[in-house]
């Protein structure tokens, strides 16, 4: 399951939003470290062509695929040393796949800032600081202990030190690790270590009602600048506030409220979608009488790769997979009638799965 950790100093709406999202009731009062244990909500991903061929197949069920986030108590600077009992609440998102960096890009007298000003660069900065730090002690103290095994020849640990040097060198430098290029066998060695600056990072720039729908403001502007001379990361802008009055409608009433603020969809499905975008992954689809579900995978992986996320049988045994696209399924409205009409593709081992395939395997184990 794809997890994603949501971080930001506080008061900056991190809660809200994550109440939005799984709609749990944390608790969101304004004082520093209100979350103190994290909270963990799993979300279905918003997909409205798995409700189309739930649909067209008439399934008895319909089983979305799901994204978990991870929300912990807002960090401040010396967090890295165990300020604000930073240090637990950083352990706690070591095994997300992706980091959501929720920013402050509004102004509210009632609601205090940290810092005492809102300045969405610079609190980008101290959370980045805290995170690099974060690291570079927990290298630092790997690297003691690989430089003995590396001193008597051990091949492993030889390797494992040269990509620990090679990661720390950005860290030094108050950069992340994910600033520098690494090779696949060095990924490989590096992903143990699960370091945090190594991570994707989706800035979420909260703004005010009255911003939306745009989202701009001189604060979301100077953010976006600062992102793009870095080349670090991708921006998302929603308004928390917002995003918890449509997380109390229903359908229809959300779909109205959306329409009076101008927008095409809520903020949290952008950013959602933002989420997969960032980490390279896609949607694959499964129907039949039983049940139509939606699937991910990465970008490139092939069609056994698949399978085995099914289930590792089907990859194992893997012969062939029977796949037609989203588009030409809806065209002829049903699987017996893309069979009939010879629109199934028969695909093998070396197909790379594209974004709304609808497959069936065939395997034999």
């Amino acid at each position: 399951m794809l997890k994603v950790g949501i971080v930001g100093l506080p008061n900056v709406g991190k809660s809200s939003l994550f109440n939005a999202l799984t709609a749990v009731g944390v608790p969101s009062e304004n004082y520093p470290f209100c979350t103190v244990e994290p909270n963990i909500g799993t979300v279905e991903v918003p997909d409205p062509r798995l409700a189309r061929i739930h649909a067209l197949s008439g399934s008895k069920e319909m089983v979305p695929t799901v994204i978990q986030f991870v929300d912990i108590a807002g960090l401040v600077k010396g967090a890295s040393e165990g300020e604000g009992l930073g240090n637990q609440f950083l352990g706690n998102i070591r095994e997300v796949d992706a980091i959501a960096h929720v920013i402050r890009c509004f102004d509210d007298p009632d609601i205090a800032h940290v810092h005492g000003s809102v300045d969405p660069v610079r609190d980008r900065d101290v959370i980045q600081t805290e995170l690099v730090l974060a690291d570079l002690e927990a290298l630092e103290k790997r690297m003691d202990r690989v430089r003995k095994k590396a001193k008597s020849g051990e091949k492993e640990a030889i390797r494992e030190l040269a990509v620990l040097e090679k990661a720390l060198a950005p860290l030094e430098q108050g950069l992340p690790v994910r600033s520098v290029e690494f090779t696949d066998d060095e990924r490989q060695i590096l992903r143990q270590f699960q370091l945090l600056t190594n991570k994707p990072v989706l800035y979420v720039a909260n703004v005010a009602e009255e911003d939306l729908p745009s989202g701009e403001n001189e604060w979301v502007a100077a953010l976006a600048a600062a992102i793009e001379d870095d080349g670090d990361g991708r921006l998302v802008r929603i308004c928390s506030k917002i995003e918890s009055e449509l997380a109390e409608l229903d359908d229809d009433e959300r779909a109205m409220f959306l329409d009076e603020l101008g927008l095409n969809e809520a903020g949290l499905d952008r950013l959602i979608h933002e989420a997969y975008q960032l980490l390279g992954l896609l949607t694959f689809f499964t129907t039949g009488e039983k049940e139509s579900r939606a699937w991910t995978v990465r970008q490139g992986a092939t069609a056994p790769n698949a399978a085995g996320v099914i289930h590792s049988d089907f990859e194992r045994g893997f012969i062939r997979a029977e796949t037609i696209g989203y588009d030409a399924f809806v065209d002829v409205g049903s699987w017996k009638a893309a069979k009939d009409a010879g629109r199934l593709r028969q695909e093998g081992k070396e197909y790379v799965v594209k974004d709304a395939d609808i497959m069936l395997f065939r395997f034999n184990v």
